[in-house]
């Protein structure tokens, strides 16, 4: 009897490129990985430019292409393990429902005890990670870089929206959130922070060159680091949906990072709002670089 066709083919061997996941790694094992990787491809309450949705598989193909040696930290942090799990699948039902999905994924990464990195993606994603870590931190705090406070009570008919993210993260996981680098606050969010939001909101202005110390001095123990891509200057991150001018440089944003990091427990991330443009390919490269960076200095 004849051989079938894919067993013939795996004892056939040939060059191939770097495999599609976060680091382009040759061997990844979830079971020893410290590191795990989520891809939520989503854009429904974007409301301005869209193709966020896009945003994760650009930074994994960007990412193959890093050099995994962190020169700064003289360490190669992909030999900790980083697992790449495939892309979620969004709901077509409503934007709760997708929060509620990654949510699921997240504690279970969290019961095995790794470090949880999701790639959006929209921002109305981030509820999700951190649902999942409030519950098993009682004292998280959120650093939230972003141009703007995403602090509204609702919009565009849901109150799950991109630019409600930080406000229900508050009512429903009772975090204090640090924001970094606003440039952007609507008249609702401006009254709601010198009124009921004060006690679990600080906000860092860009224009202002806040001191990472002062950032730091805002948290507690244990801190999740959302990143949405238009914290930093429009001129080096022109691929978002919602670019402000005047945000952080690369190196104002790792020096905060660097420091949360050195006096604070980081228990996960993610980096959302990259809507790649064809054919430019440095703002995926940074996201990626971003990513790598934040795991060098947490793990």
């Amino acid at each position: 009897m004849n051989e079938k066709p894919s067993a013939k083919f795996k004892l056939f061997s040939y060059p191939k490129l770097e495999p599609h996941n976060f680091g382009g790694l040759d061997k990844q094992d979830y079971e020893t990985a410290k590191v795990v990787v989520v891809p939520v491809p989503y854009d429904s309450t974007t409301y301005y430019g869209g193709g966020t949705k896009q945003g994760p598989d650009a930074i994994i193909e960007a990412s193959r292409h890093m050099e995994l040696y962190d020169l700064e930290q003289e360490k190669d942090i992909s030999k900790a393990g980083i697992f790449t799990l495939e892309s979620l699948e969004p709901s077509k039902n409503s934007p709760e429902e997708t929060i509620e999905r990654v949510e699921k994924v997240i504690s279970k990464i969290l019961r095995d005890d790794k470090f949880p990195l999701m790639f959006g993606g929209e921002h109305s994603l981030s509820l999700g990670p951190i649902r999942a870590l409030s519950k098993k931190y009682k004292d998280l705090s959120v650093v939230h870089f972003d141009a703007h406070t995403d602090l509204r009570d609702e919009f565009e008919g849901t109150k799950f929206h991109h630019g409600c993210v930080m406000r229900r993260s508050i009512e429903e996981c009772n975090v204090t959130v640090t924001h970094v680098g606003i440039r952007s606050v609507s008249e609702e969010e401006a009254k709601y922070l010198k009124n009921g939001g004060k006690e679990h909101n600080f906000v860092f202005y860009a224009e202002r060159e806040e001191k990472p110390e002062d950032i730091v001095a805002t948290l507690r123990e244990n801190v999740y680091i959302t990143v949405d891509v238009d914290v930093l200057d429009s001129s080096v991150m022109p691929s978002t949906g919602t670019p402000e001018p005047g945000g952080l440089s690369w190196y104002e944003t790792l020096d905060v990072i660097r420091q949360i990091a050195k006096n604070r427990k980081v228990v996960g991330a993610d980096l959302v709002e990259l809507a790649p443009i064809p054919g430019m390919v440095a703002p995926d490269f940074l996201v990626a670089k971003l990513a790598y960076k934040i795991l060098s200095y947490a793990i």
